[in-house]
């Protein structure tokens, strides 16, 4: 079992899984396309320890069946705090890399709302509104499973970045599974992207909407997330959110 711990500041020394990666182009790639891929942002005996945990009990704080709320197929856990030590680790120190994309965004988009530097301020504005339950998840899928197009937002204070990190092998512990993105565009058809990850790779995306430059201006295009069914196997992902629920 992967051991807990309550989360860590960001202002500590930032972990090199993070500092490694090529940030301005996760930025230029977020602006363009409203997701980009973190590489190797886990190991592969650091994803299979954290999929070996789903079976745990005191590590989770509620099990949701898909099916029985019209979800899709497969099921997922909300771990409950504290966090196990690499889920505070990465919600800490991804945090700050993505709030002032967060806030440029918020910016275009004449939102008024602004992101704090920290993490941990966030996360007081979440309690402070009665979002106090975490949002982090460890979902699982089998042959057939699939999750819908959707949107996690959970309460008032949302956090308009997430990341999904894939836990399994493709090709080897499941096929099909694609994580798949949908954009509406106004008065345009939708478009839609299947973003291709390995085991250990990270997709960061937006939670709702994000800015497109157009001929009249700046507007908001819509997004939802998914996973395609599985034709075979077994896959695993844990899914960082940043807000926390009612």
């Amino acid at each position: 079992m992967v051991a807990a711990a309550k989360a860590k500041t960001s202002t500590m020394t930032e972990p090199p899984r993070i500092a490694a990666q090529d940030w301005s182009g996760v930025a230029t790639h977020l602006d363009g396309n409203g997701w980009a891929v973190l590489n190797g942002l886990l190991s592969a005996g650091e994803c299979r320890a954290l999929a070996n945990i789903y079976g745990e009990t005191d590590v989770f704080r509620s099990h949701i069946i898909m099916g029985r709320h019209g979800f899709g197929r497969g099921e997922y856990k909300y771990f409950s705090y504290p966090l196990p030590d690499i889920i505070a680790e990465l919600r800490t120190a991804l945090y700050p890399r993505l709030a002032p994309i967060a806030n440029r965004w918020n910016e275009a988009m004449a939102i008024e709302v602004r992101y704090p530097a920290e993490h941990a301020d966030f996360i007081k504005r979440c309690h402070k509104a009665g979002q106090t339950r975490p949002t982090p998840l460890l979902l699982q899928y089998g042959a057939g499973d699939y999750n819908c197009l959707h949107q996690d937002i959970y309460g008032e204070h949302v956090f308009p970045l997430q990341v999904a990190i894939l836990l399994s092998q493709p090709e080897q512990d499941f096929t099909g599974g694609e994580f798949v993105l949908t954009e509406q565009r106004p008065r345009m058809q939708s478009r839609a992207a299947v973003v291709p990850l390995k085991q250990g790779d990270a997709v960061v995306f937006a939670v709702h909407h994000r800015p497109v430059k157009g001929t009249r201006g700046t507007y908001r295009v819509n997004l939802r997330h998914g996973v395609s069914q599985l034709r075979s196997g077994h896959r695993h992902t844990v899914g960082i959110i940043f807000h926390d629920a009612k």
